[in-house]
């Protein structure tokens, strides 16, 4: 079992054994994600790097447990939003992953927004 494997696993022993997680949804899941990315985000202008690998613990967390919240409702599950993010991945970049030729980091960005602006 992996260190994710596990913390999936704290979720859901969590959400069935704590009142607080039990009461959880995405409205009052909203909030505590948008906080945990400034902090991440605070920590990645400082090059606190102790406290970004926390706070990025924390930015997954709640990932997780939002995804878990989709998963109680039949919406989706932690791993399907893993495939959503690598094949949005694959999608957009061809350079690495096809035969489309990109030599600069401009030319990432650029086929990177047209491939977003279609919808991929």
């Amino acid at each position: 079992m992996t260190s994710f494997d596990e913390l999936v696993g704290l979720l859901a022993r969590l959400r069935k054994e704590c009142p607080w997680d039990r009461e959880q949804t995405f409205d009052t899941y909203k909030e505590p994600l948008l906080n945990e990315a400034r902090e991440a985000t605070d920590a990645l202008e400082k090059k606190d790097f102790n406290n970004l690998r926390d706070e990025l613990g924390d930015v997954l967390w709640n990932v997780i447990f939002i995804a878990r919240l989709a998963e109680d409702e039949g919406k989706f599950s932690i791993n399907d939003v893993m495939d959503s993010a690598k094949a949005k991945m694959i999608r957009r970049h061809p350079h690495v992953f096809s035969d489309k030729k990109l030599n600069s980091p401009e030319e990432v960005l650029k086929s990177w927004n047209e491939i977003k602006e279609k919808g991929g």
